[in-house]
């Protein structure tokens, strides 16, 4: 099939704008060995990663298009999982710059998430109500947590008490949680409000809790023995005394932490070594607080006791009179540390603490900028000072509005609050202006100056070389909704919302700051006429032959005046809602109206006909302009989605990777080779031309073959019949009816290979996997099949397929003892699920009992082989340090004794982590 029409294909090229998304956290990361620098943000649907003290970016993780909701780095710094809005969890890696593993968790957004302490599993929490335990070593889920009626805001693990993971959740309760019964042991129920966040601090001895107040309580963990319980009394009483029993620790509520800033508690971070906390609410402080150890808490317990004491022989009076005095209180174990007052609302910050006690706070803000401050811990009035920010490389609010200069060399970009100027080629920031409410931008010819129009309807004249502002404008009473160039560029026009158009012409006059005598001349505009209409004017634009004037007004319909006369020349009416962008082509004979009724119609300019009506997007139609020189146009709009269109065939070319939410302008470059857009997630979008030619039918089909692929075909829920209450650790994607689908093949294209007499011709799907014989054909299909989705996959296989697949197990654990592990998984699964039918089939019960006695045998094999290699290589070790006088893997035994010493540290006492911050 030839091709009728030939177009070139638009690519992203880059995002820029954005230094930090306001829906996820920051958390320091440790790149190239160094702490304290480098923090690592959620950009809309990339992960990038900050040189604090450069203000420059040094990675960026991405995936798809699905926006990410939480961070945390991995205990050992090296891995970074990454949360997404799809409930998919990415473990991305700092030295491969690559995703690791792939968690499919939840079915909706991840919203919390943390390590154990030595960060092989992973608890995460998401907006689905459910917690999931993975296993990072195995890369599969090991576990799903079913328990809260809201969404979870926190989950950790404890590292006291092995295997037991806490969690909040909206529907105010705290709860611990076993992993090995995947049961709720303990809940927490004292909280009237949701509870916003909680903490383990000094080694899991205190549980501290926010909620909607402005207090945290304090709760006290300790070992249960069997001493401690007191003998209840009641019906009530016999339940507590039932839940204290089944529980290895008491959790007892011992005080509240009264924080001095308003509203409720938002986050609650904990630096690493559970010293100290920091809390922030709805105003702009951040409140720090101390956990002293148990040693420096009961030297100020001795302390205060001896005031007490000389107070109360001062008074005469009895010093035994107030036990509670006596005994260690919350004053004696935590002091409040210098509140850190922040410049706006804070949405999130992390904590690191170094080894001088020099405690780094780094700070994301709502209005997309970071700050990074320090605080000397042990100074007795230390105040927290900031020593670096990251500000200029984005507008602090969305942006509104775009334009290229006519070389296509810079950009920009207007926003609630400045003007910005960027290198297209760079995508760094060359200037800033503070303007007001930016709502449309334009080139002046010659690049040295732009148009800006505002909200308050002042027209802006801002020089970019020097970034000053030489002159504004009151052009219009309300807003300045359009300003365009004349053709002739001597002049533009700008329509607002005071129902006026209005012509100025460029002109050079003295510059006013300067001298009479000086021949400096600057750029002003010169009002030449008006034109008064009834409507509110949203849009306008001028045809390239100087002899239409365009106006799409508020009342649905564009009207089309004469140039040079004004007179009325044409109505265009047939949108059911306003018309909110335009543009008239190259030659003048086509014009293409967007609005918010979703639609794209394409008129005639000599009769004003409409030539055909598009539905284009799921919402609004906020931008659209043509490629130059053609009849190529492309559009935006609230739905997010960036699209090209042919006016000649009215036919939709492709459709582009847009923004995160809504899209609120576009411009094309002069040279039609790139495109920019801006939206609601504050990015700014960049577009490249490429040479890769398109053609319309491969486009539509790839369209279509994605959206299939979007859709499950078994439905969402994994359903076994007679496990009605199935709760796998993982949901069901494409991934996992892939996988079944190669499984099935792979089974029924053994079945005849076996029967066929021609053993010699191997079947294509056979000979693709690189496999000989069948064996190893079902285990390369299973083995490429991805860890999380392994289970899922063997869930939708139907009994037929199951009693097939056990029976081909015995052979195949004889001749592939190399993939033991892989084999136990299936195996194990497929029993677990399928235990009942498996049992009351006596055709398996041999298959069973071979499968039982040779999977033994196996992993014996494999555990002594392991084993003897393990004691092999010390033996050897020890024979070349003897020989040698040196200690072999000395890096390697090293760090072990490092982790070892940490660990018992940290068991022992809630001593401090050397952390060596880069000044």
């Amino acid at each position: 099939m030839g091709l009728t029409k030939q177009y070139l294909a638009f690519k992203p090229v880059a995002n820029f704008n954005i230094i930090a998304s306001g829906r996820a956290n920051v958390a320091f990361v440790s790149v190239g060995g160094v702490d304290g620098r480098f923090v690592a943000v959620a950009g809309a649907e990339q992960v990038l990663v900050w040189n604090t003290r450069l203000g420059e970016k040094v990675l960026e993780f991405a995936r798809d298009k699905q926006e990410v909701t939480f961070l945390r780095p991995s205990p050992d710094r090296k891995h970074l999982a990454v949360g997404y809005t799809d409930g998919v969890i990415e473990m991305f890696s700092f030295e491969s710059k690559q995703s690791v593993c792939t968690f499919s968790a939840h079915r909706s957004a991840v919203s919390a998430m943390n390590f154990d302490l030595i960060g092989l599993k992973l608890v995460s929490g998401g907006l689905d109500n459910d917690l999931v335990v993975s296993d990072v070593v195995a890369q599969s889920g090991k576990c799903r947590l079913v328990g809260h009626n809201g969404a979870i805001t926190e989950a950790c693990f404890m590292e006291r008490f092995h295997d037991v993971v806490v969690s909040s959740s909206k529907d105010t309760q705290i709860k611990f949680w076993n992993i090995e019964t995947q049961s709720c042991f303990k809940t927490i129920v004292d909280h009237r409000t949701e509870v916003w966040g909680i903490a383990l601090m000094r080694n899991d001895d205190f549980l501290v809790a926010g909620s909607g107040d402005t207090q945290l309580a304090v709760y006290k963990i300790a070992e249960n023995t069997s001493n401690a319980v007191e003998e209840p009394t009641g019906d009530l009483g016999d339940l507590l005394l039932e839940s204290e029993a089944t529980s290895p620790f008491r959790c007892t509520q011992i005080g509240n932490i009264q924080r001095s800033g308003f509203g409720r508690t938002i986050n609650l971070v904990v630096e690493n070594n559970g010293q100290i906390l920091g809390c922030h609410g709805t105003d702009k402080k951040i409140e720090l607080f101390y956990f002293y150890s148990v040693d420096e808490a009961l030297v100020r317990l001795t302390k205060r006791l001896k005031k007490l004491d000389a107070k109360s022989k001062a008074d005469d009076t009895n010093a035994n009179a107030n036990l509670a005095e006596r005994q260690l209180s919350l004053v004696d174990e935590i002091k409040r540390l210098p509140a850190i007052s922040v410049p706006e609302k804070v949405k999130s910050f992390d904590l690191l603490l170094g080894s001088n006690d020099e405690l780094r706070i780094c700070v994301t803000f709502v209005k997309n900028f970071i700050q990074v401050f320090t605080l000397n811990v042990a100074e007795k009035h230390a105040e927290a000072s900031a020593i670096h920010t990251i500000r200029q490389q984005g507008h602090p609010s969305e942006v509104r509005s775009v334009a290229f200069s006519s070389d296509s060399l810079a950009i920009a970009s207007g926003s609630g609050e400045s003007l910005k100027l960027w290198s297209r080629a760079s995508q760094s920031s060359l200037r800033t202006v503070d303007t007001g409410y930016v709502v449309s931008t334009c080139f002046v010819p010659g690049d040295r100056h732009v148009l800006v129009g505002l909200k308050t309807g002042q027209l802006l004249i801002v020089d970019i070389v020097t970034g000053e502002i030489i002159e504004r404008i009151a052009a219009h009473e309300k807003e300045l909704w359009s300003i365009v160039l004349t053709p002739d560029m001597r002049g533009c026009v700008t329509g607002g919302g005071d129902t006026t158009v209005k012509f100025w012409s460029f002109e050079l006059i003295a510059d006013p700051t300067k001298d009479a005598k000086s021949e400096v001349k600057v750029l002003s505009l010169l009002h030449k006429n008006v034109l008064k209409l009834e409507e509110t004017v949203l849009c306008v634009r001028i045809s390239r032959n100087s002899k239409y004037i365009a106006v799409a007004l508020l009342d649905s319909t564009v009207k089309i005046f004469f140039l040079d006369t004004l007179k009325f020349y044409l109505s265009l009416y047939g949108h059911k809602l306003p018309v909110l962008c335009m543009d008239i082509s190259y030659d003048s004979t086509i014009i293409v109206t967007g609005s918010a009724d979703r639609s794209i119609k394409i008129w005639g300019m000599d009769f004003g006909d409409c030539h055909r009506s598009l539905i284009a997007h799921d919402n609004s139609v906020m931008g659209l302009q043509f490629i130059p020189k053609t009849h190529l146009f492309f559009s935006c709009g609230k739905d997010g989605k960036l699209k090209q269109w042919d006016a000649d065939s009215f036919e939709k070319i492709i459709t582009l990777p847009g923004h995160v939410g809504e899209a609120h302008s576009l411009a094309v470059s002069p040279n039609g080779k790139f495109v920019v857009t801006c939206g609601s997630d504050r990015t700014l979008r960049l577009y490249e031309r490429t040479e890769e030619p398109l053609v319309l039918q491969d486009v539509q089909e790839e369209e279509r073959e994605e959206l299939e692929n979007n859709t499950l075909a078994t439905g969402e829920e994994s359903t076994v019949p007679g496990l009605p209450g199935l709760k796998l650790p993982s949901k069901k994607t494409i991934g996992a009816e892939k996988a079944a689908e190669n499984i099935l093949e792979c089974l029924e294209v053994s079945k005849k290979f076996e029967e066929e007499d021609t053993k010699n011709i191997i079947p294509p799907l056979m000979y693709a996997y690189e496999a000989t014989n069948t064996d190893d054909f079902l285990l390369a299909v299973l083995t490429r099949i991805r860890a999380s989705d392994l289970e899922e996959a063997l869930l939708l296989l139907p009994f037929s397929a199951v009693c097939e697949l056990l029976e081909r197990i015995p052979k195949l654990t004889e001749t592939r003892q190399d993939q033991t592990e892989t084999i136990c998984k299936v195996v194990l699964f497929l029993f677990r699920i399928h235990q009942k039918p498996i049992v009351n089939n006596q055709m398996l019960l041999p298959v069973i009992q071979e499968i039982i006695g040779k999977l033994q045998g196996a992993i014996v094999g494999l555990r002594d082989m392991i084993g003897v290699n393990f004691h092999g290589m010390q033996m050897l070790q020890r024979e070349v340090e003897a020989n040698q006088g040196v200690e072999l893997f000395r890096d390697a035994t090293k760090t072990r004794r490092q982790k070892d010493m940490r660990r018992k540290r940290k068991e022992a006492a809630a001593k401090r982590a050397f952390v060596q911050i880069s000044t």
